[in-house]
């Protein structure tokens, strides 16, 4: 099997979690952390669902799966340990064309979930297309070590770079080179090492002097990255 790796952008997109046990929680958050609208179905769910369904974070139907429940949504994954109600799954969501993934069961997906590692919106996904699973997890693991969460910082502050050149009147091809000289300079390294003033001795060399560490760390609305420590 050979497949095609992509990122799906689900925000706001209806998917649906068929199965309630500790596999499918885990399933429903990762989906709600990418901004989905998550419907459970499942006559049993732990007690972390039915406080998402309480504070209306998910909505949630108590009983067994039924094919219409396929109806207007983007993606379905099936967590249940019955193999009759996965196969059906399957089988509905090929039928209609929807995306399908069925946890543990590469052969009746058409889509399968790699192993993640994320620092901020860096994502780095590891698959080994169903071959070994333990395998992707010890890569894993490997990853989180070597990549700490100062990309996560690094990501934010050349997020807000970006986002300032492109209000100056010049093609973004222009910035490509600036973008290099702030890597290859040991960007990265600079804010592992909480290294402030030798960050915006970078910025005002390659960039120019309002190009301010401090100020450019705050410019990003919406990031959940924790200032570096004074």
């Amino acid at each position: 099997m050979r497949y095609y790796p992509v990122n799906l952008d689900i925000q706001n997109r209806r998917c649906l979690v068929v199965g309630g046990g500790s596999v499918g929680t885990r399933k429903v958050g990762t989906l709600l952390e990418c901004g989905a609208m998550v419907t459970v179905v499942s006559p049993l769910v732990t007690e972390e669902l039915l406080e998402l369904s309480d504070s209306k974070t998910v909505k949630l139907k108590q009983r067994h799966y039924q094919t219409s429940d396929l109806t207007g949504m983007f993606l379905v994954i099936g967590a249940t340990d019955n193999e009759e109600s996965n196969w059906r799954i399957h089988a509905d969501a090929e039928r209609i064309g929807k995306l399908c993934n069925i946890a543990d069961r590469p052969e009746v997906c058409n889509f399968i979930l790699p192993s993640v590692v994320k620092r901020g919106d860096l994502l780095i996904a590891v698959s080994t297309s169903g071959k070994s699973p333990a395998f992707a997890k010890k890569l894993r693991k490997d990853f989180e070590k070597e990549f700490g969460e100062e990309y996560a910082d690094f990501l934010h502050l050349m997020g807000a770079i970006r986002k300032k050149l492109l209000l100056k009147k010049h093609e973004p091809e222009v910035h490509k080179p600036l973008f290099e000289k702030l890597i290859n300079k040991g960007l990265v390294d600079m804010i592992r090492e909480n290294r402030k003033e030798d960050i915006n001795q970078l910025l005002h060399r390659v960039l120019g002097k309002e190009y301010d560490f401090k100020s450019l760390m705050g410019k990003e609305k919406g990031m959940k990255v924790p200032p570096l420590s004074e």
